[in-house]
């Protein structure tokens, strides 16, 4: 919601008391009834850095430390999308000093003595700009909300919500350059539903949805690390790409997947089972320069192939085309 003019948190950097009642009873007519004092650079710095007003009246010359580096100091302490307006407060009419206070951060000067017209009317310029500038970093958090929206959608496959194949291909590209870095083992297992064909065209589209989230569901539960990803690898297949771990610890995790994925107890009766059941094929590699990505997906692939002509519903290991 747009700030009033009087909701302006200002900041009054002033050494003469005379000059800082009358700034403050001009602004006042503004509404702004109690804006910070520091007749000091030092204190004015701090004002800043805890209260983080709109606006800085800000005197050129001041007893510790002048104006000029007092606007440095403030504009190093903004943050990104902060935008504080600085006003010069100056007797100093030379256009070098005027363009060396525009230089470290002042948007704006005024020439002492101060007129009381002049001031309202900058500040309630500067107050447009302000909103100007909230109602941009508003709207550009907003369009970085939905970018980032839009990237996870398309990266997700709609039916299951897990990562779609666009998204492996990136997650196994960087998980082997890791650790090929790291000199870790990386694993990938693809699971894909028997005769999952004939089983949509038994119970129709919708069960068969059904039944891609609920495999897509158990296999997530065995991947709770940061580093483990799954993702829908084609219509009945999906891959888990393991970081950082080896193919026989994985072989034992995926046999208990497969067999919790039958325990559920999805009807199929065009299956091996009267059951829904997968097979699933392993492959795990320490990647380094003389192997390839393409090969090691292909071992899971064989893998996978060797699980089902042993008969489906049954889990493969191969370490890089060696059969275990």
């Amino acid at each position: 919601m747009p700030k009033l003019v009087s909701e302006l948190k200002v900041l009054v950097v002033e050494s003469n008391k005379p000059t800082i009642e009358s700034i403050c009873d001009h602004i006042g007519l503004l509404g702004i009834l109690h804006p910070f004092i520091a007749q000091t650079g030092q204190a004015a710095v701090e004002i800043f850095r805890k209260e983080r007003p709109d606006m800085v009246l800000l005197e050129a010359t001041l007893p510790d430390i002048d104006g000029f580096n007092v606007a440095k100091k403030i504009r190093a302490l903004e943050q990104a999308g902060d935008w504080s307006a600085i006003i010069f407060l100056t007797s100093m009419s030379k256009d070098e000093h005027l363009e060396r206070g525009i230089e470290v951060g002042a948007d704006d000067y005024m020439l002492k003595p101060i007129r009381g017209v002049v001031l309202k009317a900058k500040i309630r310029a500067i107050h447009r700009l302000l909103e100007m500038q909230r109602t941009w970093v508003e709207a550009s958090r907003q369009l970085e909300i939905a970018n980032k929206e839009l990237q996870r959608l398309a990266a997700t496959d709609k039916v299951t919500g897990v990562a779609n194949r666009n998204a492996f291909d990136e997650v196994i590209d960087r998980e082997w350059r890791r650790c090929m870095r790291m000199k870790r083992p990386v694993t990938l297992v693809l699971v894909e539903i028997d005769h999952f064909k004939e089983y949509s065209e038994a119970y129709g589209q919708q069960a068969g949805d059904d039944c891609l989230r609920a495999i897509s569901a158990q296999i997530a539960r065995s991947a709770p690390r940061a580093s483990d990803h799954l993702a829908r690898y084609g219509e009945d297949e999906f891959a888990l790409v393991l970081g950082e771990t080896d193919g026989i610890g994985t072989r034992h995790v995926i046999n208990n997947v497969r067999q919790h994925i039958a325990e559920l107890r999805l009807p199929h009766s065009a299956s091996v089972t009267p059951f829904v059941t997968v097979s699933c094929g392993i492959s795990s590699v320490v990647p380094h320069a003389d192997l390839s990505l393409e090969n090691f997906l292909k071992s899971a692939n064989i893998a996978l192939t060797k699980a089902k002509e042993r008969g489906h519903n049954t889990v493969i290991f191969v370490e890089f085309g060696q059969i275990a």
